[in-house]
């Protein structure tokens, strides 16, 4: 069986380049909602929100990012350059990375 390569990944940081911190502070949720969709059938009093596992708020330290699975190119363009194009048009900082998801074994170290 061969190695999985994980996907390339874009993260938009939330800092200008500038160096200035972005606002609003809600800024990460509010890009990846446009992405979200409706869960579990999409109707009902027990549907939720739910993010697209392409386009994700994550923190890195202090830092409020959004994870874009280079994917969605494949999948949707017009919406993979949408989410890009605001990080170009609001000055954002963008690194090109993959995510390493935890080991499923890996606890914190007991106190």
């Amino acid at each position: 069986m061969a190695d999985q390569v994980p996907a390339r990944e874009y993260f938009i940081q939330g800092i200008t380049r500038d160096g200035k911190k972005f606002r609003p502070s809600d800024w990460a949720e509010r890009l990846c909602g446009v992405m979200s969709c409706f869960g579990r059938g999409g109707s009902g009093p027990n549907t939720r929100l739910q993010y697209s596992p392409y386009v994700r708020p994550v923190m890195v330290g202090d830092l409020k990012c959004v994870v874009i699975d280079e994917r969605l190119r494949d999948i949707e363009p017009m919406a993979f350059d949408f989410v890009l194009n605001f990080a170009r048009d609001n000055g954002l900082q963008m690194t090109e990375a993959c995510s390493i998801p935890d080991a499923p074994g890996d606890l914190p170290p007991a106190a």
